[in-house]
């Protein structure tokens, strides 16, 4: 798809990560640019697969970030278990993932740029 060309709207993309990963930003992003996004709070699921029952998205997008970054981010009062707890909710959405973008290194731009990267050239409906 050139960049003149709209999306297709029927594409639907799906964000899952731990909490401060930057689903919501990343969202953000990917819907200023035409796209149809869900944010997925499979980190708070006891179900594995959720993420596939109640969306279905087109494309999957696990954004990764450690634990020290994601309470830095949102200046979260967690301990490391409760962190390790919400990785391993993500495990089944994180193995069928299309993308998994790490977000500890990148800006918000630089992870956005990441997934237009893979997604464009996709979304050729």
């Amino acid at each position: 798809m050139n960049e003149k060309e709209e999306p297709d709207r029927k594409f639907l993309i799906g964000v899952v990560g731990p909490c401060g990963s930057g689903k919501t930003t990343l969202i953000a992003g990917l819907e200023r640019e035409g796209f149809r996004c869900r944010h997925i709070a499979q980190e708070h699921s006891y179900v594995p697969y959720m993420w596939q029952r109640i969306t279905h998205p087109d494309l999957l997008i696990y954004l990764d970030s450690s634990f020290e970054v994601s309470t830095q981010r949102r200046k979260l009062n967690w301990n490391e278990d409760e962190y390790k707890e919400q990785l391993r909710r993500l495990d089944h959405a994180r193995q069928h993932a299309d993308l998994i973008i790490g977000t500890d290194n990148l800006s918000p731009a630089e992870v956005l740029k990441c997934a237009l990267g893979f997604i464009r050239p996709k979304d050729q409906t």
